[in-house]
């Protein structure tokens, strides 16, 4: 039986399709969190069990500069280069400024989010620690924007 050539170019697009997109989804699947070293920040009171509800780094620039590190390494793949969401997470430059958007980062950061059994961000607050997710809020309203 002989396949006519365009049926053939067709089903060769469509399994070139599939692998592609089937990449893509599983691409942010199996990624290992990144160690910030946070040695250089002051130390938490409570450390890194009690977690504090408002940002104690806010406006510290060595937090920024680690907080932009730790980004780039664990948040940059689903959430965008420099914040800037590519459409696949929530692009963070929105995320309000201050005690109100510390609360919802703090959660999410915490805990991840899933919904109906699909992980849709993995919990980083166990993994990375207390130190590491202030510093990321603190870069991440060095990039708030309103537009």
């Amino acid at each position: 039986m002989k396949i006519p050539l365009g049926r053939a170019a067709l089903l060769t697009a469509a399994v070139i399709a599939s692998a592609t997109v089937a990449t893509r989804l599983s691409a942010h699947g199996d990624v290992v969190p990144q160690a910030v070293d946070t040695s250089a920040l002051p130390d938490i009171e409570g450390g890194n069990d009690a977690w504090v509800a408002v940002n104690p780094y806010r406006g510290n620039a060595k937090a920024i500069e680690i907080g932009q590190s730790a980004y780039g390494q664990n948040c940059a793949r689903c959430h965008g280069l420099d914040a800037m969401s590519g459409g696949i997470a929530p692009d963070l430059r929105y995320l309000e400024l201050g005690d109100s958007g510390d609360e919802w980062f703090l959660e999410r950061f915490r805990h991840g989010s899933s919904h109906d059994g699909k992980v849709y961000m993995p919990p980083f607050g166990d993994v990375l620690g207390q130190k590491a997710g202030w510093a990321i809020r603190s870069w991440l309203e060095t990039k708030h924007t309103d537009e």
